[in-house]
């Protein structure tokens, strides 16, 4: 019990690291939650600042999903309540990302950092996601609608690749609150002003 929940503060604390803001810092840019869709993920960062700048963000928002995931996996005691630990140490990176210590509890959509958790917990489905993701951005341009789809679509793909009841019940968690996280997105869809690349 007592590795459970030193892992689940930790998750949440390395979930609430705001990659973004650290990326802007290092290329010496103003705050991105100023600037274009005032958001600290990746896609703000690229449009922001380049591909490099958007990678790293990238990289930084799912390793700190995974990680914490990983760590639960193989660092808790198996028995009947273990991909139920995981998947709660797992949802910590998620919640930490979208509510962050540090932040004042106001931070990012999580589709980066949810992406890290499903990779490590069940990587079939993570990769098909990106996969999805990346089908659909090319076809829509659009970097919002793409994580939406992907999101969408997360019970269902880990439904296919795993048995575990625990870790579908996380990933229809995580594809709720993105897409809660992604509301303005929705509004500016339906009008037709959702920036493209």
């Amino acid at each position: 019990m007592g590795h459970f929940l030193i892992l689940l503060g930790l998750s949440y604390l390395l979930g609430s690291i705001p990659f973004g803001l650290l990326v802007a810092k290092i290329f010496q840019a103003p705050d991105p939650r100023g600037l274009g869709s005032g958001n600290l993920g990746a896609a703000n960062l690229y449009r922001l600042l380049g591909p490099v700048a958007g990678l790293l963000t990238l990289l930084g928002d799912t390793l700190k999903g995974a990680l914490p995931a990983l760590l639960a996996l193989h660092r808790l005691s198996p028995g009947p309540w273990h991909e139920a630990a995981v998947a709660l140490v797992a949802a910590a990176a998620v919640l930490g990302h979208v509510f962050p210590l540090y932040l004042g509890f106001k931070g990012g959509k999580g589709v980066s950092t949810a992406f890290g958790v499903l990779l490590a917990v069940c990587p079939g489905a993570g990769l098909s996601l990106i996969l999805v993701y990346l089908a659909a951005l090319y076809l829509t341009r659009i970097f919002s609608l793409s994580s939406l789809i992907a999101a969408w679509l997360a019970p269902v793909a880990v439904g296919f690749f795993s048995n575990s009841k625990a870790y579908l019940l996380l990933a229809g968690a995580l594809s709720g609150l993105i897409l809660v996280c992604h509301r303005e997105n929705f509004r500016r869809l339906f009008k037709g002003e959702e920036p493209r690349i």
